[in-house]
């Protein structure tokens, strides 16, 4: 099981868990304030951050990276499931769709970590399905860009040319293009790739700015543990279709 993206995915999933335990301010990001003022909740923000712990450890070695994948998963998928009810409560908005699928992107990510740590004709459906699952995730990430593109042009840093409006157009774009390329096959190598290079640039020229700025501001790590999250799943997912490239070329050789 080779690939940097599992390293990227775990490191951000020990952040998330840090974060959680050293920030106290859990009404800043959404996912923890529902959590936090829920029953329980409490033990439940420090069970999840323990298990980012643990699990961002676990998927650094190949023997226990599948079990911290299911760990990660569990985690992530258990966040997603939150939205539901919010969702069916507001269901034209789309924000809360959104964040269904920013936490089923991380689950994507965990799909195909466990798949690669097993090898098994079964394990190698389950990291297609976490491939499939991620397209989706972009065709969210897409939408949500294009029903809130003010907001989107809001977060480019204004000395970068042309202009916020552009780049929130550009970016929009090119996350529709790679989702297209994810889901069909065509190109999706290339595409996955220049996706996670965009989740980087993204990453160095608006969240990290941010934390600079205001590090005693929670969200601001919040923010950057989750690009770094986001990141760390499509480069999950540009080393599975790299293998499987590879492997193609293999079998084409022989």
């Amino acid at each position: 099981m080779s690939g940097l993206g599992r390293h990227v995915y775990g490191a951000a999933a020990f952040a998330f868990g840090l974060v959680d335990l050293a920030g106290h301010d859990f009404n800043s990001w959404q996912q923890l304030r529902s959590l936090w003022h829920s029953p329980h909740g409490r033990a439940l923000v420090y069970a999840a951050a323990a298990a980012q712990l643990l699990g961002g450890l676990g998927v650094q070695w190949r023997r226990t990276a599948r079990p911290a994948a299911v760990l990660l998963g569990a985690v992530y998928l258990f966040f997603a499931l939150r939205w539901v009810p919010q969702i069916a409560a507001e269901p034209l908005v789309y924000d809360r769709w959104g964040n269904l699928f920013e936490q089923l992107s991380l689950v994507s990510g965990a799909m195909i970590v466990y798949a690669a740590a097993g090898g098994s004709a079964g394990a190698t459906r389950v990291a297609a399905a976490g491939r499939y699952l991620f397209g989706v995730c972009v065709v969210s990430f897409t939408l949500e860009q294009l029903f809130y593109l003010g907001g989107t042009a809001g977060f480019v840093p204004r000395w970068l040319p042309p202009g916020q409006m552009f780049w929130a157009v550009v970016t929009t774009v090119a996350l529709a293009l790679a989702a297209v390329a994810i889901l069909s096959g065509r190109v999706a190598l290339t595409a996955s790739r220049l996706l996670t290079l965009m989740f980087v640039i993204f990453g160095l020229l608006v969240w990290l700015p941010q934390l600079l700025s205001d590090p005693h501001n929670h969200m601001n790590w919040e923010g950057n543990a989750q690009n770094l999250a986001i990141t760390g799943a499509a480069w999950i997912v540009a080393d599975f279709l790299g293998r499987s490239h590879a492997a193609v070329s293999v079998r084409a050789r022989g």
